[in-house]
């Protein structure tokens, strides 16, 4: 496994919680996730959301 650490904490990784140090570090990532903190960047069409619909 490379040299980086925890991406919560930066602690070394353990392999039981890869890639994460600990239960708390896993809990947290999942939390952030659950709660809208982090979010995936998505990109509309052009015409926006209607322009598929326009099309019938």
């Amino acid at each position: 496994m490379s040299g980086a650490g925890c991406p919560i904490c930066g602690r070394p990784r353990v392999v039981e919680y890869r890639p994460f140090c600990s239960r708390r570090c896993a809990d947290v990532d999942l939390q952030r996730w659950l709660s809208g903190s982090y979010a995936v960047p998505a990109e509309e069409d052009e015409g926006g959301p209607t322009a598929a619909s326009d099309e019938d």
